[in-house]
């Protein structure tokens, strides 16, 4: 019953990919805050106070040098900028103004707006990427640790009896890179901040669809696993190609992202449930997490305090999700070299 409810769950989370996300207006397309950021830049000022980075702080270079001329190298860095502080100054003013007037949050250039924390853009989610990061490596590593020196190598080669163990290496790989640029990118907005995050996230969910599909269908010889892999890895390159060097496209990205985790789910819950593998109960607490997780990004809502949103649970969510996901990982390691052993007697 609870396995078929959870099916139930995720048959219709994937619809709800099939139909789309709820967009947010965009508060960046608001007159208002146009006009606050052109005056902003112009003036070095907001209303009566000063920007910040928008003037020289001293007076050996005019204030019509670029910025990158007139800050220090550690704010440039960051890019704190005269642009980057009257977006956000000005949203700061125009959401208070709408929350005078009764109205809702906005999202501004694809994202909500967060309140800051000293050097932090996203304080809450910079932290649990971080503590996120440290469960996958945490993960990885058990994981070489059982399969080279715990396991038996088989006697010929030195080599692992479990088939997927180079594949699980590369996935760890493409974990922590993900939850390194997520840990950066939440810490600071930046253009190459945003564009790695955004990459090394899609090329996570796309090798983990790659891996998925071998696992889950046994695929073990070579040739096999390059025509699976090939296409997959066609589309990610061309996806991650677009939105670095053409758009970079927050909707059709979440549309993507989504869909090929939902498509991992699927797949996941069905071979467990198959197979009826002794960790299936792992998999399918995962898969529930998983679903979670979809939801709350479909159904995204504005940051509570101005920084617990919707995408802030999801990756409080990955932390326990990641130490369920490794110790799968290492039981069907087990498992296999047991098996597989037992038929070379």
């Amino acid at each position: 019953m609870g396995r078929t409810l959870a099916l139930f769950l995720l048959l219709t989370a994937l619809g709800l990919v099939l139909i789309g996300a709820v967009h947010a207006t965009q508060g960046d397309a608001d007159p208002l805050y146009i006009e606050c950021i052109d005056q902003c830049e112009k003036t070095g000022a907001l209303k009566e106070s000063s920007v910040k980075h928008c003037k020289a702080s001293s007076d050996s270079f005019p204030s019509d040098e670029p910025w990158y001329k007139q800050e220090p190298l550690y704010v440039q860095w960051k890019e704190w900028n005269c642009k980057s502080e009257c977006r956000y100054q000005c949203m700061m003013q125009r959401e208070k103004e709408r929350g005078e007037l009764g109205l809702e949050p906005v999202k501004y250039h694809g994202k909500w707006l967060f309140k800051r924390a000293s050097v932090f853009q996203e304080p809450l989610s910079a932290i649990l990427s971080a503590l996120t990061l440290l469960m996958q490596f945490n993960g990885w590593l058990s994981f070489f640790l059982l399969v080279h020196y715990k396991l038996p190598l088989r006697p010929e080669t030195r080599k692992t009896y479990y088939e997927f163990t180079g594949l699980w290496h590369i996935y760890g790989i493409f974990s922590m890179n993900a939850w390194f640029w997520s840990s950066i990118y939440h810490s600071r907005y930046a253009d190459w901040t945003e564009k790695s995050y955004y990459s090394s996230a899609v090329a996570l969910l796309g090798f983990s669809l790659i891996v998925t599909i071998i696992r889950a269908f046994n695929v073990r010889v070579e040739a096999s696993r390059v025509m699976v892999a090939a296409p997959l890895l066609a589309f990610l390159t061309t996806h991650i190609l677009y939105l670095n060097f053409y758009q970079l496209d927050y909707s059709l990205n979440m549309k993507v992202c989504i869909a090929m985790g939902t498509a991992q789910l699927l797949i996941w819950a069905i071979w467990g449930s198959i197979t009826r593998h002794p960790s299936s109960a792992k998999l399918w607490m995962i898969t529930i997490g998983g679903i979670i997780a979809i939801i709350l990004e479909i159904y995204d809502f504005p940051p509570y305090m101005g920084y617990a949103d919707a995408h802030a649970f999801c990756l409080l969510l990955a932390i326990p999700l990641s130490y369920l996901w490794w110790s799968f990982v290492k039981e069907d390691a087990e498992l296999r070299t047991s098996a597989l052993m037992k038929k070379t007697k």
